[in-house]
């Protein structure tokens, strides 16, 4: 039985995958590696991944762009913010009988590829307290209104930038089936704040995988992993969660950018520069705002909460 990673990547995210990768290898020299291309702009980053970790490119490419037109083809072309995020449904279709998926914006300090020993009882994984924060950036409460879900099965969605699952357990069918029930019913989702994939794909496997399980309800708890939360502790270098006395298994900056000043900066600089034979990265840090400028932002941001009907004194 084989097993590996998949990431997505274009030359634009080089930085964030240099980091990343550093950070599995420093764990964990074997396991293979498979970048899914975004979009064509990926030679760039190909090239430097296979020279430096071994990464190689998804093999069956003409499978990308079938997938890419038919999601075009059921959804139109301005239903989704970023719609190449569904590339990564190609992981179902690859190499690997067992694979973890891995967003570039996310370092680990383990050797994060044993979460797939969770398979053993299982056919879907996830690692994240997504839940917590109900429904909001999946559904809208029209699924339980209508009975789609129940209370139960909405408190099991999951970030779709860390999973991991078996080969062919979906088919690509299922995948085409999936657009068109949800393209048939926009109302069931929350896009209100740009999400992609991840609604759908939540949607997908709460319908076809019963057998789920998410890590962080392992027994003895588990840490958080998001990068906005404020109260991780630096050990060395790796990161700490005192709420339950544990290591982070990884650390993910989902909707923030990375950059000098952002949460956890060092962290994510020090794995970006632990290969020497690659230069250092150079993220100019952010032009600080005038007072108008933030008075202005302020404006525009109250003016969308009263236009969605959320403004309050």
């Amino acid at each position: 039985m084989s097993r590996g990673i998949y990431i997505i990547a274009n030359d634009k995210v080089l930085d964030q995958a240099i980091a990343l990768l550093n950070s599995i290898r420093l764990h964990d020299a074997d396991t293979p590696i498979i970048i899914i291309p975004y979009d064509d702009n990926y030679h760039q980053i190909a090239q430097t991944l296979n020279q430096h970790y071994g990464v190689k490119v998804y093999e069956d490419l003409d499978f990308i762009d079938r997938l890419a037109g038919k999601l075009h083809e059921t959804f139109g072309g301005k239903f989704f913010a970023r719609p190449n995020q569904f590339r990564k449904q190609a992981c179902w279709f690859g190499p690997f009988d067992e694979f973890l998926y891995i967003d570039t914006d996310i370092v680990v300090f383990e050797k994060i590829i044993d979460n797939l020993n969770y398979l053993a009882e299982s056919d879907f994984i996830c690692c994240d307290y997504q839940h917590l924060g109900g429904i909001k950036n999946v559904f809208s409460s029209q699924v339980l209104e209508d009975k789609i879900f129940t209370e139960a099965e909405v408190k099991e969605i999951f970030n779709g930038g860390f999973w991991g699952s078996k080969k062919n357990l979906v088919s690509e069918n299922d995948l085409y089936e999936t657009f068109a029930e949800c393209a048939a019913h926009p109302e069931y989702f929350d896009f209100s704040e740009k999400t992609s994939d991840q609604p759908i794909i939540n949607y997908m496997l709460l319908k076809r995988i019963p057998r789920r399980f998410n890590v962080v309800r392992r027994e003895g708890k588990a840490p958080g992993n998001w990068a906005g939360t404020p109260h991780f502790q630096s050990e060395g270098n790796i990161l700490f969660d005192p709420t339950v006395n544990q290591p982070l298994q990884y650390l993910h900056w989902a909707g923030i950018r990375i950059q000098p000043g952002c949460p956890y900066w060092e962290t994510w600089e020090h794995y970006r520069n632990l290969n020497p034979a690659l230069p250092a990265a150079n993220i100019p840090a952010p032009v600080e705002k005038s007072q108008l400028q933030g008075t202005l932002d302020q404006v525009k941001n109250q003016l969308r909460k009263l236009k969605k009907g959320v403004f309050t004194d």
